[in-house]
């Protein structure tokens, strides 16, 4: 990443925290990767006694819920007790990396997207066998989707992410735009397209939306924010372990011409408040920025979902999710903590903390935001309908980033032609050569299987 200002860099930061906090350590992952994968067990052990929780250190309010929940756990018996670990998160991934096998903790905290490559290397077991059927069947089938290979679950989160347009319902009237009200209206391309041109028509500088091109696009920011693109025109970043035939085809190419030229009509946002301030009536970007949005423009604010390339809107989801380490002695008492950690209350509490959408059914039916009438349903409507990483259709929306030990190529090699086509670079070609890259890399490494 390259952050063309202090500001720019505080807006990335505070992006990652909420879930998107791979951009930095994933060249490490991609070059520990010797692995060859192989089931680990971490052993039940008593259930009793002390165990290790390693954690990242976010937004203090994030720090803070957690660090009470480890409290709390502590106090509420006497059987297990939790010691936590916090560690900067621009220095977690490395860590996790880094370390043994044999000398990660009980439990530890990692970003959705690392998963499989943790698993690959074994250094997280099944949970399946250590948390209760309850936390289980209460998390969200959006959240299984990112912590399961092979019918196995190796993650379960607090809460995850997802990806809409914030518009100005001030300015989008006054340049006789219509918009959505949900999915099932969402905008086509084509109709995308003439909302630009129509707000354009009354904006003086001819720039109408924030695509929060600040972050760049060679970022974990450029296949979060636009890997939808892909999924919407029915292209996928890998099919059947192969990224050729299916990154690469003319419907997706054709998206991508279309992304392209958005190019015009783009606020460069330096400042991080193009549309706070009012400069631009949309702005395309996840969650997170809700609480500011929501402050500044108060009940001018819309909440859309992303524009329909022809196999239905769709979004990206994941984020942080908590696993047991491969060589737990006590993988027992680390399940009962987990269960209390994923119950109502303290999920509640991160979630009120963080502003993201909560990964379990009941706390996201609770949640003020992202209930039923809440202003962020749109977000809790399209994690209703997760796709998976693997079989994305129409009647989907929320699609899981690929759950592959590969991953830090894929999402490296698709995010620099990202930029490369934002840049003015002919999408089939960057796409292609993407394609190739991957491709060679999976190659090389026997597809990244897991035995």
């Amino acid at each position: 990443m390259n952050p063309t200002t202090s500001s720019t860099s505080r807006r990335f930061r505070r992006t990652a925290r909420t879930g998107l906090a791979l951009v930095l350590p994933l060249a490490a992952l991609a070059a520990c990767g010797g692995g060859g994968g192989g089931d680990t067990s971490a052993e039940a052990g008593s259930g009793e006694g002390t165990i290790s929780v390693w954690a990242h250190q976010g937004q203090k309010s994030e720090s803070e819920a957690l660090q009470n929940a480890v409290k709390s756990f502590n106090s509420s018996q006497d059987k297990v007790k939790v010691e936590l670990k916090l560690i900067p998160e621009t220095d977690y991934t490395k860590t996790i990396t880094a370390t043994d096998a044999g000398e990660l903790p009980d439990v530890l905290e990692f970003d959705g997207p690392t998963m499989a490559n943790f698993v690959y290397n074994k250094k997280l077991a099944p949970i399946d066998d250590h948390v209760s059927a309850k936390t289980l069947d209460n998390a969200t089938d959006a959240s299984k989707a990112q912590g399961e290979i092979d019918g196995k679950h190796y993650g379960l989160g607090m809460f995850d992410s997802g990806l809409g347009m914030y518009g100005s319902k001030k300015l989008l009237d006054a340049a006789g735009v219509t918009y959505p009200k949900g999915l099932d209206d969402a905008w086509t391309a084509k109709e995308f397209d003439a909302a630009l041109k129509a707000l354009k028509a009354k904006d003086s500088d001819g720039k109408v939306i924030d695509l929060q091109e600040g972050n760049g696009y060679a970022t974990e920011w450029g296949t979060y924010g636009f890997a939808p693109i892909v999924w919407s025109a029915g292209g996928s970043l890998l099919r059947d372990g192969k990224a050729e035939g299916a990154l690469d085809t003319p419907a997706v190419a054709s998206a991508m011409k279309t992304f392209q030229s958005w190019k015009a009509a783009t606020d460069a946002n330096t400042d991080g408040n193009a549309f706070a301030k009012g400069r631009v009536a949309l702005s395309w970007v996840g969650h997170w920025m809700y609480p500011a949005y929501s402050e500044a423009l108060g009940d001018d604010l819309v909440v859309l979902p992303l524009p329909d390339f022809g196999d239905g809107p769709k979004t990206g989801q994941g984020s942080w999710a908590w696993g047991v380490g491969a060589n737990s002695k006590n993988a027992k008492a680390a399940g009962t903590f987990l269960d209390f950690l994923l119950d109502d209350t303290n999920v509640g509490a991160m979630t009120k903390a963080n502003g993201a959408p909560p990964a379990t059914k009941s706390a996201l039916a609770a949640s003020p935001l992202y209930r039923q009438g809440g202003p962020l349903q749109l977000f809790a409507d399209q994690l209703a309908k997760p796709c998976g990483d693997r079989d994305i259709s129409k009647s989907c929306v929320a699609v899981t980033r690929p759950v592959t030990a590969g991953y830090p190529v894929v999402t490296a090699k698709f995010s620099e032609a990202v930029s490369s086509i934002y840049g003015g670079a002919d999408p089939k070609e960057a796409l292609s050569k993407a394609a190739r890259a991957i491709d060679r890399d999976f190659s090389d490494n026997a597809g990244y299987e897991i035995p």
